[in-house]
């Protein structure tokens, strides 16, 4: 099994990783998206991404300097609540072993990183209506970010995905795996079936750990997923989205 994640906008910088970087599958493209990037102008950034003037200076200035810039490994990068939920620093070394060869990173400038694999600091989201030579983003990455993740899962050999990513960052895969390829996505509620966007986004995270450190190779294996209270509600599940809930 492979699980993927999406990636976060909040970067850490400054903590030293533990492993080197490994190299990224598609380091290539990358490369070439933050050169195009580089001749859009700070306004058309804070457009494109809707963020404001000084975020937009800063991305400006890291799609301009992307060559010069240090790589670092991407499990120990991203920051936001989905990696808050997964706690990597905490993770032993074989748990982090194990997640380079069943955990993907979802990326809109590197398509898919494993955990280790290095990057330079950027702001790119999936889900942006621009690219060279394109109308969005997943329009220029194509089949590619679907064809990589199904050779990883070939070469794992277990023929399923836990797909833990966002529908903005899934849209680059979605409908392009090969057919006997069993994805599963995961809803994550609570109590009283709300759907809480920071708690899910949290639990994604957690349930990447759960997988990583206890080395979990079947996919029914995770339905004993307990962190934080949630219980796998068979109920609410179907072969296609599990759903977990927290306990009352």
């Amino acid at each position: 099994m492979i699980a993927v994640l999406s990636p976060a906008k909040t970067l850490d910088l400054d903590t030293p990783p533990p492993f080197p970087a490994t190299p990224a599958r598609f380091a290539a493209e990358a490369a070439t998206l933050a050169k195009a990037a580089s001749h859009l102008t700070q306004k058309r950034l804070s457009e494109l991404m809707k963020i404001s003037p000084a975020l937009a200076k800063l991305n400006a200035d890291r799609f301009r300097d992307f060559d010069a810039a240090e790589e670092r490994p991407a499990l120990y990068t991203f920051a936001g609540d989905v990696y808050t939920g997964l706690e990597a620093a905490t993770l032993d070394e074989p748990a982090v072993h194990f997640a380079q060869d069943h955990l993907r990173l979802l990326s809109g400038l590197y398509g898919l990183l494993r955990p280790l694999d290095g990057m330079r600091p950027y702001r790119l989201e999936m889900g942006t209506r621009w690219a060279p030579r394109r109308d969005k983003l997943t329009d220029w990455w194509g089949p590619r970010i679907a064809d990589a993740l199904a050779a990883d899962v070939a070469a794992e050999g277990s023929g399923t995905v836990l797909n833990l990513a966002s529908n903005e960052y899934w849209e680059a895969v979605a409908g392009k795996l090969p057919a006997a390829i069993r994805v599963v996505a995961v809803d994550f509620r609570e109590a009283d079936d709300r759907f809480i966007s920071f708690h899910a986004k949290k639990a994604r995270g957690m349930m990447a750990r759960y997988l990583v450190e206890h080395h979990v190779t079947d996919l029914d294996g995770m339905k004993a997923f307990d962190t934080a209270d949630y219980r796998f509600d068979s109920d609410a599940s179907d072969d296609a989205r599990w759903t977990f809930r927290r306990a009352a």
